[in-house]
């Protein structure tokens, strides 16, 4: 076997195997309690937000987003928990607005509105340095948020295996060779919008939302229409970070992997490579937002990847512009 295709294996394994280990045995998050605020839309008005935030007396609050048909209790959302505990900084795990099965709503890669609403929220008034650090999806939401220009307490951002280009993106996870993770996250989707077609009138019928078996089909039969793009294209056009990259001001750090099977590493090392004031890892060892102990992302940190970049945020946050 040559060496490249084992590595490519490897990237299967090293996505796979933390996620069934927490399905088997789930991790088991630090003392927590409810959170809850509200996002303002235009077409539903308040929305519920939900999460689990984690009180430590710090300055610092890590708050953590995940990805695509995710939630807080997601094994990397709940690693990232873990590693802000051993840091000594607060933590608040959200849920996008539908991912807690609440039905409020669904969101997309582009609705930066919900970590604005979580970050501006009275319950999170004490924390004077607020660290991002996304996931996957939520790794993009975390960026076009930076890019924005977010809350003043928002001192840097990290995004770990992020689809900075949808349209790419889409494309790519779309292929046959993909189709165990694209089954995955349209039945994550599925979920959520069978949710929400209780509480409220859905662009499309249950039956043929089901139906749906590609990503793209479904941004531009469920997405689309429900948060007032055109099309699919329209909305990776209008909503891609990748040419908002050069916006971004404060300290941000990109983790992305050279044999992820699930954001395909050539749909965003062009755009990353350019993107010069970005602190950007990439490594040959890991998948889709899961990486083997002890892997050394040379940011100058001991621990696993979540102690890492934890740590980068928090020192590169105190500093505020060093990258």
């Amino acid at each position: 076997m040559k060496p490249s295709l084992n590595l490519s294996l490897r990237g299967h394994l090293w996505t796979l195997q933390p996620f069934l280990q927490h399905v088997v045995n789930p991790l088991a998050p630090p003392p927590s309690r409810h959170f809850r605020t509200y996002a303002d839309d235009p077409a539903f008005g308040p929305i519920r937000l939900t999460g689990r935030l984690h009180e430590r007396p710090s300055e610092d609050l890590v708050l953590v987003v995940h990805g695509l048909g995710g939630s807080v209790g997601s094994h990397y959302a709940v690693q990232a928990a873990q590693a802000a505990q051993r840091l000594g900084a607060a933590c608040l795990r959200l849920n996008l607005r539908g991912a807690d099965r609440s039905g409020e709503d669904f969101y997309h890669a582009g609705l930066t509105e919900d970590l604005h609403a979580a970050v501006t929220s009275p319950e999170l008034s004490r924390w004077s340095r607020i660290l991002v650090l996304g996931y996957s999806l939520g790794g993009h939401v975390a960026l076009r948020y930076a890019a924005e220009g977010a809350d003043p307490r928002v001192r840097a951002v990290a995004a770990v295996c992020p689809p900075i280009d949808l349209a790419k993106g889409a494309y790519e996870i779309d292929q046959r060779a993909r189709a165990i993770y694209r089954r995955k996250l349209l039945g994550g989707l599925k979920d959520m919008y069978e949710r929400v077609a209780v509480r409220r009138k859905v662009p499309l019928p249950l039956a043929q939302a089901r139906a749906i078996q590609r990503i793209q089909d479904w941004d531009d039969a469920i997405v689309a229409p429900r948060h007032g793009f055109q099309s699919a294209q329209d909305y990776y056009q209008r909503v891609s970070v990748a040419p908002l990259l050069h916006q971004i001001e404060m300290p941000a750090l990109v983790v992305a992997a050279k044999h992820d099977p699930v954001v395909i590493s050539r749909t965003v090392r062009d755009w990353l490579d350019r993107a010069h004031t970005i602190r950007t890892v990439f490594v040959t060892q890991g998948g889709h937002v899961g990486f083997p102990p002890g892997l050394n992302l040379n940011l100058g940190y001991p621990g696993c990847v979540e102690d890492q970049v934890i740590a980068w945020l928090r020192d590169a946050g105190r500093v505020g512009g060093s990258t």
